[in-house]
């Protein structure tokens, strides 16, 4: 797991609370994350707010170049109607607890094959959740981008109710640690 924050001491906190639970390295901005980020990780905690390059830059960057493992924001930055485009798989807002963290983590590493429209479709109910907790009704009935995400979030539950056996429990644990996480 790659942790990035330019805060020394955050990153290296971080990577103390997860210490036993996984092999970390720690990478101290932007331009560093993107020169050590690769497929040898399985996950990277990434900052949003750093001065050389912005955490939204290298989160994009990352995905240009083809980086397909888990993206955690981990971030003091309080989330905008702006989360929509981006490619993380969880969000999560400093500061975070040990077992937030872990259980985090654990969400997005446990079950690597699974389909990939539960991906998508606990990806997009992150997102979702985020914004719902943040923002007012009436800010998120304004935004296009917020319902259709919405409705492909519907549209994926209802395929993905009649294609997996086991849905409705992967559900409840992944709520499960999104009440943990949020």
């Amino acid at each position: 797991m790659l942790i990035v924050d330019d805060e020394q001491a955050v990153a290296d906190t971080q990577a103390a609370r997860l210490a036993g639970y996984y092999e970390t390295e720690t990478v101290y901005g932007g331009e560093a994350a993107l020169d050590r980020a690769g497929p040898a990780f399985d996950a990277i905690l990434l900052d949003r707010r750093m001065p050389d390059i912005h955490g939204d830059d290298v989160l994009d960057r990352l995905r240009e170049r083809g980086y397909e493992g888990a993206v955690v924001m981990l971030t003091a930055v309080d989330p905008d109607l702006n989360i929509l485009e981006m490619g993380f798989d969880d969000y999560l807002c400093k500061p975070v607890d040990r077992e937030t963290l872990l259980a985090a983590l654990d969400q997005q590493l446990s079950t690597p094959d699974r389909d990939a429209r539960l991906d998508e479709y606990f990806e997009i109910t992150a997102k979702l959740a985020v914004l719902e907790a943040e923002k007012t009704p009436g800010q998120l009935d304004t935004s296009s981008e917020y319902r259709a995400l919405r409705n492909r979030a519907d549209e994926l539950e209802t395929t993905l109710r009649t294609a997996i056996d086991d849905f409705e429990a992967l559900v409840q644990a992944h709520e499960s640690i999104r009440r943990e996480t949020g």
